[in-house]
């Protein structure tokens, strides 16, 4: 009867377990789904150029965020850096975002968020248990097109430049107000062990999660190298 009991808790136990895996699973998959379609579009997507200077990217898919209220919204998101700044594609780690004055919705429709991390700098404020872009990290709408010539002087002082996608219209996204936190737990979930932001992101220890795999070919493809390097 023990052993029947014991037998039973484990199944269940490995179900949720990978129910959860699953769904981490799901969110890097979406993200690929989304950095993909932006990029398959390069006179209406991110410039190239401004891709290759970027050390980080940041995608929020719409399909996996909830709002609550008017005016207050809630995402989940995937991080994934260079690795030390300069090198190849890095493993994600997850976070969420969360704030008021920028929103998810436009007109009642769900928003993709995507935005790329311009210097060292701007990367290492994301690690940070909470980050108020606008506020504590610059932040501006990034140019859009083939080429980045268009850029104005906020977007070439920015840490980040942020884009939106709503009905199938891409364009520059001011995150003002923007509240990101690292999702300790997701990645805790993703990884099957507790590993910190900065071992994936900057120290770049971590190895790429097989469930990350296609988001890690997209990057190298659109961008095989670039960046520049973290401080030690």
């Amino acid at each position: 009867m023990r052993k029947s009991l014991v037998l039973i808790l484990c199944l269940i136990s490995c179900g949720v377990a990978l129910a959860q895996e699953t769904d981490q699973t799901k969110q890097l998959a979406k993200a690929n789904e989304v950095l993909t379609e932006i990029m398959q579009t390069p006179d209406k997507g991110i410039p190239g150029g401004l891709l290759d200077k970027a050390v980080c990217v940041g995608i929020v898919p719409a399909e996996i965020k909830f709002a609550f209220g008017v005016g207050a919204s809630y995402g989940r998101g995937v991080l994934v850096c260079r690795r030390h700044g300069n090198g190849p594609w890095g493993a994600p780690s997850l976070f969420t975002m969360g704030g008021g004055s920028f929103g998810f919705q436009i007109g009642g429709k769900a928003t993709d968020i995507v935005f790329i991390v311009m210097n060292p700098g701007g990367a290492r404020k994301l690690l940070q248990s909470k980050v108020t872009l606008g506020a504590d990290a610059s932040v501006a709408g990034g140019p859009v097109g083939r080429t980045a010539s268009a850029e104005t002087d906020a977007q070439m002082t920015a840490e980040i430049l942020s884009y939106s996608r709503s009905r199938g219209l891409f364009g520059g996204l001011a995150l003002n107000g923007a509240v990101l936190k690292q999702d300790n737990g997701s990645n805790r979930k993703l990884y099957g062990r507790r590993v910190s932001p900065s071992a994936i992101l900057i120290r770049g220890t971590v190895p790429v999660p097989p469930g990350a795999h296609r988001l890690d070919r997209t990057l190298t493809k659109y961008s095989p190298r670039g960046g520049a390097p973290f401080a030690p």
